[in-house]
């Protein structure tokens, strides 16, 4: 199996960080750490509030369980293992194209629960695949946007990789398209807290298929699927690179620091209690720096009325220091197309050469 070199020890570091972050409460109503300034990613504070500079790997770890701490806080408590179900994958459909067979798909990701999705399978690979997670954008199809069965083009990237020779999968986010689930009505904080744990099983179910490399998955996403590919990432080290198009900034760069949109009850219902962008336990420069060393791929358009660009310059510089402490400076890329809210095809296009390199597949 391919790896890159410094993926089997970000395995074990980024595994340790989740098991700190999940051991640093008992009860998830303690609150996390607070950082007055979350750009500032080279410190850590202990128990007793006195900070600390990031020096080590492990001092990082150290930063890391708080970001997932503070991520927490607002999303609510990631599930136990114990809430896992068998997976139950039943099919619903097939359609076969001369370069993959893709099914409508469901399956479990806890008790009472089902997930609508579409997965394609290439045809004519050797040996096994490497598999491509698909969240979908915010639309009214949901997984059958990536999927290519609606919408614009650009938005048709899980058809696009499958055509490439991928595994990919495209699950519906919880109360889009067929998924019509309530969260909150099942203890859950927030939708986005669900997303996370739902797309966590999309990723057992790939590492469950025998055409899939479980070395070598990958994460892309347009919009609402941009930012669930980086959360589901933070909280999930199976994940070898992350592609978000149009899918975060700083929130203070948020529509001006108004977080409205990320409040209501599709994100995280709690944002308001923080009263601002000032008050929140975390931010998009501690998301991006907890990928690290993970190689990820952004799409920041230039006119992006969403995510204002300025705002996603600021989280990747204040999270390259981290990216160099880990020793894969490189590894973070991001381009910014003179466009709007948009995936444009030659941006697509520098993205799956960048998979393809990554996750060492080579395009049929």
């Amino acid at each position: 199996m391919w790896v890159r070199p410094w993926v089997s020890g970000l395995v074990i570091a980024i595994a340790a960080g989740v098991v700190m972050a999940e051991g640093t409460t008992t009860t998830e109503g303690v609150k996390a750490p607070r950082y007055p300034d979350h750009s500032k990613l080279m410190v850590w504070v202990d128990a007793s509030g006195k900070a600390h500079p990031v020096k080590t790997p492990a001092d990082w770890a150290k930063r890391r369980a708080d970001i997932l701490a503070g991520m927490r806080e607002v999303m609510g408590p990631l599930p136990p293992p114990s809430r896992k179900v068998p997976l139950d994958v039943r099919v619903e459909g097939i359609f076969e194209a001369p370069k993959f067979t893709r099914k409508k798909i469901s399956f479990a990701t806890e008790r009472d629960c089902r997930v609508p999705a579409y997965l394609f399978l290439p045809k004519g690979a050797r040996g096994k695949a490497p598999a491509i997670l698909c969240p979908h954008p915010t639309s009214d199809i949901g997984k059958g946007r990536p999927a290519g069965l609606g919408g614009p083009y650009s938005r048709h990237y899980a058809l696009h990789l499958a055509e490439r020779g991928y595994v990919t999968l495209a699950p519906d986010y919880v109360r889009f398209a067929e998924y019509k689930w309530d969260p909150y009505a099942h203890g859950y904080v927030s939708a986005t807290m669900k997303g996370i744990w739902d797309h966590m099983r999309a990723v057992d179910l790939l590492c469950s298929l025998p055409q899939v490399d479980a070395e070598r998955i990958a994460t892309i996403g347009h919009s609402l699927g941009g930012h669930n590919s980086m959360f589901v990432a933070v909280f999930d080290p199976r994940i070898k690179a992350i592609v978000s198009s149009c899918g975060f900034n700083a929130f203070r760069r948020y529509m001006k620091g108004d977080l409205t949109g990320w409040s209501h009850q599709g994100y995280m219902p709690k944002i308001p209690s923080y009263g601002g962008w000032r008050g929140m336990p975390f931010d998009f420069h501690e998301v991006v720096a907890a990928l690290a060393p993970r190689p990820f791929f952004v799409n920041a358009p230039l006119k992006d009325a969403n995510f204002e660009v300025r705002g996603v310059t600021e989280a990747f510089e204040a999270a390259r220091p981290v990216y160099r402490l880990l020793g894969a400076p490189d590894a973070i890329k991001v381009v910014h197309p003179d466009c709007g809210h948009d995936f444009p095809d030659d941006v697509r296009e520098q993205v799956y050469a960048w998979l393809d390199r990554e996750l060492n597949h080579s395009k049929r």
